[in-house]
């Protein structure tokens, strides 16, 4: 091993501790929201917010890390990557314990929450035109690429197969873990999709009965933060249509509802994805007679405590 490597992996090291606190996140059973479903009906999410970035993308951007440092991609080279903030923020807390540089293209209109996160870990950041949106930062991030590859590694979320492969590792099998096996229903909502194809993929092979739902927004610029509305945006590579089930639509409005629902019911702050996520959820589960509805809780809601919903009735 020659000294810059040596270096490299000397660098790497703080991060180690970090990475071992990624998944094995509480799976919350919401009893007050589901007291009304059927009695042979259980309704539950995933608290992503236990990563220590925050939010779910801290599986996707450690594996992302992993597969990268395990190849030598990243030797000299700046990490870069488009995101809508917490897929940025969960590669800040890794690069930044790693000494990695890291370059985020990131729509203007992002929450200010997500960009003063990610100036604190010192992220340098190109804001993209927010009526572009995510698909216009990913197009910007793949330009820099192309026109310095020397300079960056671009990780590209949307295409990666760690993306996925995160997942497939670690939440698929920890829901069926903590579920005793007894999953019957999986909803996620969508963005890169990552979620989905990994969590789906090894739920369908642990049992293809499990039904799978995708949550999607109704139009494009929604205002759910990193869910894409994939019938007029640029669909992720990653992401097999004939794998999910179902699509839910979710109005912003009913996103939003929910989100109050359960902080006031159930002592949970969560993002707005997951509001959606949960009313999708519910909206099954009100369908079944018997079964498990596991889905994703990918975010805390206190990086959207700006908008005007949560004091609404």
């Amino acid at each position: 091993m020659n000294t810059l490597s040596i270096q490299f992996q000397t660098q790497i090291q703080p991060a180690t501790a970090l990475m071992a606190l990624v998944g094995n996140t509480p799976l919350l059973f919401l009893s007050r929201i589901g007291q009304s479903l059927p009695a042979g009906v259980r309704l539950a999410a995933k608290a992503e917010w236990f990563n220590p970035g925050g939010s779910i993308k801290d599986r996707p951007a450690a594996q992302i890390l992993q597969s990268a440092l395990e190849a030598g991609l990243l030797e000299g080279k700046t990490l870069l990557d488009s995101s809508s903030g917490n897929m940025g923020i969960a590669y800040a807390t890794y690069t930044a314990a790693m000494g990695i540089p890291l370059h985020l293209v990131v729509p203007a209109n992002v929450s200010p929450a997500r960009i003063a996160i990610l100036r604190a870990h010192g992220v340098e950041l190109t804001l993209s035109d927010p009526l572009n949106g995510s698909d216009g930062a990913q197009q910007i991030a793949e330009e820099m690429a192309a026109e310095n590859p020397h300079r960056y590694y671009y990780a590209d979320q949307y295409s990666n197969p760690s993306n996925g492969l995160a997942h497939y590792r670690t939440t698929g099998p920890e829901i069926v873990s903590q579920t005793q096996g007894g999953i019957t229903h999986f909803v996620a909502a969508m963005g890169t999709t990552g979620t989905m194809m990994g969590t789906g993929r090894y739920l369908k092979a642990y049992n293809p009965q499990i039904q799978l739902t995708g949550v999607q927004p109704p139009a494009p610029m929604s205002g759910i933060e990193g869910v894409k509305h994939l019938a007029t945006s640029r669909v992720p590579e990653i992401y097999d249509r004939k794998l999910v089930d179902r699509i839910a639509v979710v109005q912003t409005g009913e996103a939003h509802a929910m989100a109050r629902r359960l902080a006031r019911e159930e002592g949970l702050l969560v993002g707005i994805s997951a509001g959606a996520a949960a009313h999708a959820a519910f909206e099954l589960a009100k369908t079944l007679e018997q079964g498990t509805v596991v889905t994703i809780f990918p975010d805390s809601g206190v990086k959207y405590l700006e908008q005007p919903f949560w004091s609404e009735a």
